[in-house]
């Protein structure tokens, strides 16, 4: 439950926002990060794979790591466990001379006052943002009204600024639409929105309805970066760069230095790479991230019920599918 000490720290600003001048979303390179587990009875996350998996992350130099997104089986977490992640993910970045790192925490619930309990916790542990999907086993039930009055008693009750999560593929279809963006961006507790349903017009709508600073658009995937940074996206959320963090930044930095050539080159060979993560899903992302990291294959399985990616025809063409971009990986890792 809400307490009334959350109640009141999170009263002021426009709209009764938590704060008049929520921070801006930084721009870049955000990678939600895997989870790992043990391969026993109770899958419960092995910590020393993930600490390793933390440390390439944040060494790499990624703008900003994103814990317990759908890359990252938020479903499956426990609020202790996400917690927990978010603290080793501060730890390490603290560690590496990083402690301005971005991070933030995937903050979503069935009910309003469940999400706003975790925004709380999420700050507690060192988050800096929350990413929040609309709630939607009540789907029949949330209309376009219903949805922007969750997001806006959130923004008003919420410890940390709201990026919004728009994924209409695990929120059984709910997709928030331009008109929407346009009345919740303008909540000062709102700074932010992840187009993982792909609108690359929604992208060109809400650039020409924000400053960036105000409220940031970010692509869902990294193989339309190029098209959403010229139609005004700060940069993207992308889980490519769990294992080509690097080949990412360097796209965002030549498009962002005006080489749009080489950036447009980069762009192609990523995008006919990341095809094998869409295809993979998550049993296969984490299947070939361990692999190509060199993890325990042991500790690459989802949590059940999600299927071990067992085929090793799919295995096979998974790796063929991602391989070739180590090279350039590699070549941007000694620059």
């Amino acid at each position: 439950m809400v307490s009334n000490e959350h109640l009141a720290s999170a009263v002021g600003g426009q709209n009764g926002s938590t704060n008049g001048s929520a921070k801006s979303f930084p721009p870049g390179i955000h990678v939600p990060s895997l989870t790992f587990f043990r391969d026993d009875k109770r899958q419960e996350v092995d910590w020393d794979v993930q600490r390793s998996h933390i440390d390439f992350l944040v060494s790499s130099g990624l703008h900003g790591v994103v814990i317990a997104g759908t890359n990252g089986e938020a479903a499956t977490l426990t609020a202790a466990e996400k917690k927990q992640l978010v603290q080793m993910t501060r730890e390490v970045a603290n560690s590496r001379g990083r402690s301005d790192l971005p991070i933030t925490l995937g903050c979503s619930a069935g009910c309003t006052r469940d999400v706003i309990d975790q925004t709380f916790d999420a700050q507690q542990a060192g988050a800096d943002f929350v990413l929040v999907l609309v709630p939607s086993y009540f789907h029949f039930a949330m209309d376009q009204n219903a949805i922007v009055a969750f997001f806006e008693e959130l923004a008003d009750g919420s410890a940390l600024p709201i990026v919004i999560y728009s994924f209409p593929g695990v929120t059984s279809g709910l997709d928030i639409n331009s008109e929407m963006l346009d009345i919740l961006g303008k909540h000062k507790n709102i700074v932010g929105v992840k187009l993982t349903c792909g609108g690359i017009a929604k992208v060109t709508r809400a650039a020409a309805a924000f400053t960036p600073s105000d409220f940031a658009v970010l692509a869902g995937q990294s193989d339309w970066l190029i098209p959403a940074m010229s139609a005004g996206s700060v940069g993207c959320i992308t889980g490519v760069a769990n294992l080509y963090p690097r080949t990412c930044m360097e796209i965002f930095n030549l498009y962002e230095r005006g080489q749009f050539n080489e950036a447009a080159a980069l762009q192609a060979e990523l995008g006919k790479m990341e095809w094998g993560f869409a295809k993979g899903g998550i049993n296969g992302t984490k299947w070939v991230v361990a692999k190509l990291r060199g993890y325990p294959e042991q500790s690459s399985h989802c949590r059940r019920p999600y299927p071990v990616y067992s085929s090793e025809d799919k295995k096979s063409w998974l790796l063929k599918q991602v391989s070739p971009l180590a090279t350039a990986e590699k070549r941007l890792s000694v620059k």
